[in-house]
């Protein structure tokens, strides 16, 4: 195929070129790095949170019930059953980022093939397309909470639901761009030459349409996250005693005017955690604009 190796050789070098420009323009933007760098905070907390967390985040102190932030032994204070918030909210932290990670993979596992057929196949973009609309016309969190409720209570079950409530979304992103850089010179020359469909696809199509899916996903991450919190203070989520940040405001909501620190501090921890994943979205999502760099 000798147009479409040409077309390989046209391609490659300027992906290998966007990859740098990237590259130089997020290490050059101070709000993502600030993003990156409150992220890396987190996974680490998250992934040593059994080395670091100076307590066991489901130990028990009831002497020690409401100890407020500076206590020694408790940096963010203990919560109405005496377990220390600092521990509990890196255990909520693992919680959060093992269901944002597993809903998004379970989105794009299903969202991105069904996105490339819809773009790709007219006979089939439109049922594809119908039963996107279908699932869009029941908001986020309210079809995350009916499966949610449908499957039971648990972090697989939660990860899964918020997934299914994001693969309509990932389709439509996906179909779009698979429409537009199907209309290119160099997918119509391989075309015309003779490349299969499934060489179309998976050497000039799902390459190109990278840049918008790893977007997408990184902005699916902390609507992930959100939903989760949503999924465990309606007890639909992750189960008592295992921590979680939902769970945490849910147990702090009726003891708030006596130790505000035990709903504060899970709060400000679900709120630094999903800016930071749209901060570097939307920070990724203007350094593969190919605009801004002819600007």
């Amino acid at each position: 195929m000798a147009v479409a190796d040409v077309t390989d050789a046209l391609t490659a070098a300027p992906l290998r070129s966007n990859r740098r420009r990237v590259v130089r323009r997020i290490l050059h933007n101070p709000l993502a790095l600030t993003g990156l760098a409150v992220l890396a905070i987190a996974v680490i907390l998250a992934v040593f949170a059994n080395w670091l967390a100076p307590h066991e985040p489901t130990q028990t102190h009831l002497d020690r019930a409401f100890a407020p932030p500076g206590t020694a032994g408790y940096l963010l204070g203990t919560d109405d059953l005496g377990r220390d918030v600092l521990s509990r909210i890196m255990f909520g932290l693992r919680a959060s980022l093992h269901v944002g990670v597993l809903a998004v993979a379970f989105s794009l596992v299903v969202g991105v093939p069904l996105g490339l057929i819809a773009g790709y196949f007219r006979t089939v973009d439109a049922l594809i397309s119908r039963l996107t609309d279908l699932v869009l016309a029941f908001p986020f969190l309210i079809l995350a909470v009916g499966l949610a409720a449908i499957r039971g209570a648990s972090l697989g079950n939660a990860a899964i639901a918020i997934g299914i409530a994001q693969i309509p979304g990932m389709i439509r992103i996906v179909r779009s761009e698979t429409l537009r850089i199907k209309s290119l010179d160099f997918v119509a020359a391989a075309i015309v030459e003779g490349a299969s469909d499934a060489w179309v696809l998976g050497r000039h199509i799902f390459p190109n349409a990278g840049s918008a899916i790893i977007v997408q996903a990184t902005v699916g991450i902390p609507a992930a996250i959100l939903g989760e919190a949503v999924l465990s203070f309606l007890g639909l989520g992750i189960q008592p005693p295992a921590p979680s940040l939902g769970t945490m405001l849910a147990d702090a909501q009726q003891f708030a005017s006596r130790a505000p620190w035990a709903a504060v501090m899970p709060g400000v921890a679900i709120m630094l955690l999903t800016l930071a994943f749209n901060i570097v979205g939307d920070s990724l999502r203007d350094a593969l604009d190919p605009k801004a760099s002819r600007r």
